[in-house]
Protein backbone atom coordinates (compact mmCIF):
# COMPACT_ATOMS: atom_id res chain seq x y z
CA UNK A 1 0.00 0.00 0.00
CA UNK A 2 1.12 3.80 -0.38
CA UNK A 3 -0.16 6.94 1.51
CA UNK A 4 -2.75 8.79 -0.49
CA UNK A 5 -5.36 11.51 -0.04
CA UNK A 6 -9.33 11.58 -0.87
CA UNK A 7 -12.01 13.08 -0.50
CA UNK A 8 -15.02 11.56 1.61
CA UNK A 9 -17.25 10.11 0.28
CA UNK A 10 -16.50 11.29 -3.15
CA UNK A 11 -14.98 14.59 -4.73
CA UNK A 12 -18.35 15.79 -6.05
CA UNK A 13 -20.17 16.12 -2.32
CA UNK A 14 -16.69 17.51 -0.45
CA UNK A 15 -15.77 19.80 -2.67
CA UNK A 16 -18.35 20.48 -5.79
CA UNK A 17 -18.87 24.37 -6.21
CA UNK A 18 -15.63 25.77 -4.40
CA UNK A 19 -12.97 28.68 -6.40
CA UNK A 20 -10.08 26.86 -7.78
CA UNK A 21 -7.33 28.41 -6.42
CA UNK A 22 -9.47 27.26 -2.71
CA UNK A 23 -8.89 23.83 -3.80
CA UNK A 24 -5.84 24.06 -5.07
CA UNK A 25 -4.57 25.03 -1.72
CA UNK A 26 -7.00 21.96 -0.30
CA UNK A 27 -4.95 20.07 -2.27
CA UNK A 28 -1.45 21.47 -1.55
CA UNK A 29 -2.37 20.91 2.32
CA UNK A 30 -4.03 17.66 2.14
CA UNK A 31 -0.65 16.49 0.10
CA UNK A 32 1.33 17.89 3.18
CA UNK A 33 -0.81 15.48 5.61
CA UNK A 34 -0.23 12.76 3.30
CA UNK A 35 3.45 12.87 3.82
CA UNK A 36 3.12 13.73 7.31
CA UNK A 37 1.25 10.69 8.43
CA UNK A 38 3.88 8.58 6.19
CA UNK A 39 6.57 9.59 9.15
CA UNK A 40 3.58 8.74 11.92
CA UNK A 41 2.86 5.60 10.50
CA UNK A 42 5.70 3.77 9.27
CA UNK A 43 4.21 0.49 9.17
CA UNK A 44 -0.18 1.89 8.48
CA UNK A 45 -1.26 -1.48 6.89
CA UNK A 46 -0.47 -3.06 10.51
CA UNK A 47 -1.41 -0.71 12.79
CA UNK A 48 -3.64 -1.57 15.60
CA UNK A 49 -4.69 1.01 17.62
CA UNK A 50 -7.91 3.40 16.74
CA UNK A 51 -7.50 5.83 14.52
CA UNK A 52 -7.12 9.62 15.53
CA UNK A 53 -10.35 11.85 15.86
CA UNK A 54 -11.28 14.24 13.21
CA UNK A 55 -8.97 17.56 12.73
CA UNK A 56 -9.74 20.92 11.37
CA UNK A 57 -7.18 22.55 9.69
CA UNK A 58 -7.01 26.23 8.36
CA UNK A 59 -6.71 26.96 4.61
CA UNK A 60 -5.88 30.00 2.75
CA UNK A 61 -9.66 30.86 2.17
CA UNK A 62 -11.17 28.63 4.46
CA UNK A 63 -10.75 25.59 6.53
CA UNK A 64 -10.80 21.63 5.91
CA UNK A 65 -11.56 18.96 7.95
CA UNK A 66 -10.11 15.16 7.93
CA UNK A 67 -8.95 12.21 9.30
CA UNK A 68 -6.20 9.81 9.10
CA UNK A 69 -6.75 6.23 8.49
CA UNK A 70 -3.47 4.38 9.55
CA UNK A 71 -4.94 0.99 8.24
CA UNK A 72 -6.19 1.47 5.18
CA UNK A 73 -3.09 4.54 4.66
CA UNK A 74 -5.31 7.04 3.95
CA UNK A 75 -6.16 10.81 4.71
CA UNK A 76 -9.52 11.38 4.31
CA UNK A 77 -10.75 14.82 3.75
CA UNK A 78 -14.56 14.80 4.74
CA UNK A 79 -15.68 18.81 4.32
CA UNK A 80 -14.37 22.02 3.10
CA UNK A 81 -15.44 25.53 4.75
CA UNK A 82 -15.12 28.73 3.17
CA UNK A 83 -16.80 32.06 3.08
CA UNK A 84 -19.27 32.73 0.60
CA UNK A 85 -17.94 34.03 -2.41
CA UNK A 86 -14.00 32.89 -1.67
Amino acid sequence: MSWAWEYLPDAEHVAGGFPADFLAAVELRAAELVRAAEVLYLEGASYEGSGEPMRHLDVAGGLLSYYVVPRLELVAICQLTAPPGA
